[in-house]
């Protein structure tokens, strides 16, 4: 899978992209179909002070494509928390193309 990762007011760091690498393996564990990814990590000034920093995921699966955004007072948190939302979403996604594919005649 291809992360790319871009930012606005901020310098990403290799702690930071290692971070959104390990959350994104928690997504691959799910689902392996990722076909790439792009984060976007905002610093917003003019925002409220506990929601100024934001992260934005979406992941582009065959023939779908996921969004996911969160904010919070810490750029990590936000990140946990966009991680989490786009997980859920893999996993029900995942479920309704299992569910398409189940055959009725066995049951």
């Amino acid at each position: 899978m291809n992360l790319k990762i871009n930012s606005r007011h901020l310098e990403v760091t290799p702690a930071m992209r290692a971070h959104l690498e390990a959350g994104m393996a928690k997504i691959r564990k799910h689902f392996d179909h990722v076909i790439d990814a792009s984060a976007f990590l905002v610093i917003d000034n003019t925002r409220e002070k506990e929601l100024r920093q934001s992260a934005e995921i979406t992941i582009h699966l065959k023939g779908k494509e996921l969004f996911a955004e969160a904010h919070n007072a810490d750029l990590y948190h936000a990140m946990d928390s966009v991680v989490d939302k786009l997980e859920r979403q893999v996993v029900k996604h995942k479920e309704k193309i299992q569910d398409h594919h189940h055959d009725k005649r066995f049951e």
